[in-house]
């Protein structure tokens, strides 16, 4: 990280975990453990948790988040939410392009940039998600993918708007897996994507952008990943599930 530059950000994606009470619960007990640290602290929750985790969260330094959102305003779109459905609730941060998302409900380059757009337009902090199939890393392709990647995403953003993205960099073969890029690698690929930022809206702009690592980051490898200068923050999974474990990550962060 270089805080000269970047404040951290550690954002817990809770994926399809947690009912209503459960959130409520764990943000209770996430409340005194995040209370100073040095970064900030965002959690992405289901859909059904969005009310009561922002009530449990209210007067906290815990931002709540959505894992996802439809490019649309309204429409017939059964299953869907809209950004402007979350910024009415008060969310203030999306997940974009998640792995999960691409690999199972069919999002495409073309739909993430829709999302993002969106996402924008209602106010929101979108943390864009890139990154390679194993396939990929191994062919060689993982600048070339991430970047592509990236500037799909962005095609539209004005330089002004980079102040509400986070791109979050997460190897899909580390994704679920208990595999996880090594510092090196993750800060390698964060290099790129800042530099695949830099070529479209100059270095200042892409100096100031929060690159996250998204591939199993947890409590005992945060430290080693969190060292790196370019991994400004963890998208984090199965640890944000557990109070105890994302503190050491917002720990890790606040040094």
């Amino acid at each position: 990280m270089n805080k000269s530059l970047r404040t951290p950000v550690i954002a817990g994606n809770w994926k399809m975990n947690n009912g209503s009470k459960a959130a409520a619960e764990l943000i209770a007990q996430l409340t005194p453990l995040a209370a100073n640290a040095d970064c900030t602290v965002v959690c992405c929750v289901p859909f059904v948790d969005l009310v009561p985790a922002m009530e449990a969260a209210k007067g906290t330094n815990i931002k709540i988040g959505a894992q996802n959102c439809h490019w649309a305003k309204n429409g017939a779109f059964t299953g869907e939410i809209s950004a402007d459905m979350l910024a009415e609730l008060g969310v203030s941060y999306v997940i974009i392009g998640h792995s999960e998302r691409r690999q199972y409900f069919g999002e495409t380059d073309v739909t993430v940039q829709q999302r993002t757009r969106a996402a924008l337009d209602a106010g929101l902090c979108v943390i864009l998600c890139v990154g390679e199939v194993l396939e990929q890393r191994k062919q060689g392709i993982t600048q070339e993918t991430v970047c592509a990647q990236t500037k799909i995403a962005l095609m539209g953003v004005r330089e002004a708007e980079l102040a509400n993205i986070i791109i979050a960099y997460e190897p899909v073969w580390a994704i679920g897996t208990g595999e996880t890029a090594t510092p090196e690698q993750a800060n390698e690929v964060n290099a790129w994507i800042r530099s695949c930022v830099a070529g479209l809206y100059g270095e200042a702009a892409a100096d100031k952008l929060v690159v996250q690592y998204g591939g199993s980051m947890n409590d005992a490898n945060a430290n080693e990943l969190l060292a790196q200068p370019d991994v400004d923050g963890g998208l984090i999974g199965g640890a944000s599930l557990v109070a105890e474990k994302f503190a050491a990550i917002l720990n890790a962060a606040s040094k």
